[in-house]
């Protein structure tokens, strides 16, 4: 069952934060925590992810800007931000440059995270898919196309 449960990344600063979400939601999730965009990124290159939630405002980097240094080498894992401040900026930096699924305020309601990392990852499957059958779609049609040629030159 351990295998199954959706693999979620929480970067956060501010470490009570972090021991909340943690208290909250391991029972839901193979949580897997960062206190900075840096710890975030390592462990991304460690581990497969299917949702990332960040909090906008850290020190070093803010959460836009980690969750679009991450789209070239992890594009698949589906990004929430989530912030304390209402910053009308954070929230189209977030969906133009983080390509956000989701904002969210702080503090979190619980039911409402739940069912927004649910609905999260059902996207994150159904691109997963998709693409596992587009990619049986070109090799069926690949080799379609050498037995046609095949036929041809016979």
């Amino acid at each position: 069952m351990e295998r199954d449960k959706i693999k979620v990344l929480y970067v956060d600063d501010e470490v009570n934060n972090l021991q909340a979400f943690k208290a909250t939601f391991r029972r839901d999730y193979k949580i897997f925590l960062a206190e900075s965009a840096k710890e975030g990124r390592e462990i991304l290159l460690k581990e497969d992810i299917n949702v990332v939630i960040t909090d906008q405002r850290m020190p070093e980097e803010n959460g836009v800007d980690f969750l679009e240094s991450i789209i070239p080498m992890h594009p698949d894992p589906m990004r929430i931000l989530l912030t304390g401040y209402t910053d009308i900026q954070a929230v189209i930096d977030a969906i133009n440059k983080g390509k956000v699924y989701h904002y969210l305020t702080k503090p979190w309601e619980e039911d409402y995270l739940r069912t927004v990392v649910k609905n999260a990852h059902e996207v994150y499957s159904l691109r997963k898919e998709n693409k596992q059958l587009t990619d049986s779609l070109i090799k069926a049609n690949d080799q379609l196309e050498f037995l046609l040629r095949q036929n041809l030159l016979s």
